[in-house]
């Protein structure tokens, strides 16, 4: 199911017309240029997605594979499954080849590892679990870990022991009543509150996993119950994905996603924005919900 209106096609326009960036008139950024591409690809815009693809493959470091925020720094790698499954994506679509080089990004991606702890009464999640970090040589966090595994999906590479532990970190880090926080349950006692957008991206790399882990469907319940008309531009589109990626897309979303996009348009929206709309009208047509059924 997908939906049409004239938003989407401005939206598309914009991606097309424009680097992809965190802020109008911002530098070129990897994590939106992998949106934009992904948004332009499902909706078969091929040749418009090519310069995103071609920036994110000038921007992949030469010594490691990895691939960068922005041009000219050599790290933090966190980006680098984004630029994995819009290049896998793209080639996918047997019409843009080019991109990333994919085996030394691969290499990159299962060689960084988040930071193990020594277990303590104090945490409230399993830290000898091994995700993603944002940075090398710090904890694994939930949002750089379900990337990950999404990209690694996308390698076919589900079975992969370093998959299988990430999926099963996102599972733990889940909130006992469902939905996720950074990565963190408890801090100095105290639970943490759930949030949209990491719940719904893990809720998205979680989709077509073999577990009845109660806390996966409250998570789905929470998205349920905490997505409306008047939800942000990026929770809402993180959230539906989530949730659309389960078969639990809601029959307000086009209604809501054309109210976020014009609520958005008149502060003058980035290119990261745009495409996370986008991608969550294409709902079973979308890349991202694409991989996680292949």
């Amino acid at each position: 199911m997908s939906f049409s209106s004239d938003w989407i096609a401005d939206a598309l326009d914009r991606l097309a017309k424009s680097p992809a960036s965190y802020q109008v008139g911002g530098p070129t950024a990897a994590e939106p240029s992998a949106l934009a591409a992904l948004a332009l690809l499902g909706a078969g815009r091929i040749d418009d997605a090519k310069p995103h693809l071609k920036w994110l493959a000038e921007n992949q470091t030469r010594a490691e594979g990895s691939s960068s925020p922005l041009a000219g720094l050599q790290w933090p790698g966190w980006p680098t499954p984004l630029a994995i499954i819009a290049c896998t994506v793209a080639r996918q679509s047997g019409k843009a080849d080019f991109g990333i080089q994919m085996e030394r990004a691969e290499q990159w991606l299962l060689s960084a590892e988040g930071k193990t702890l020594q277990r303590s009464p104090e945490f409230g999640h399993d830290v000898t679990l091994v995700g993603w970090p944002w940075v090398i040589g710090t904890h694994s966090w939930q949002e750089p870990t379900a990337w990950s595994v999404l990209a690694l999906k996308s390698l076919g590479l589900a079975a992969h022991p370093r998959t299988r532990e990430g999926v099963r970190l996102l599972i733990d880090r889940l909130l006992p009543e469902g939905g996720c926080n950074y990565g963190n349950t408890y801090v100095l006692g105290q639970k943490l509150r759930p949030h949209l957008q990491p719940s719904g991206l893990t809720l998205l790399a979680l989709a077509g996993e073999d577990s009845d882990d109660l806390r996966i469907s409250r998570t789905i319940k929470y998205l349920a119950s905490g997505l409306s008309d008047q939800t942000t531009a990026i929770s809402l589109s993180y959230g539906l994905l989530g949730l659309t990626a389960h078969r639990r897309t809601p029959v307000e979303t086009a209604t809501w996603l054309e109210s976020a996009y014009a609520r958005t348009i008149g502060r003058e929206p980035a290119a990261l924005t745009i495409a996370l709309l986008v991608l969550a009208s294409q709902t079973d047509d979308c890349p991202l919900i694409k991989l996680t059924k292949s």
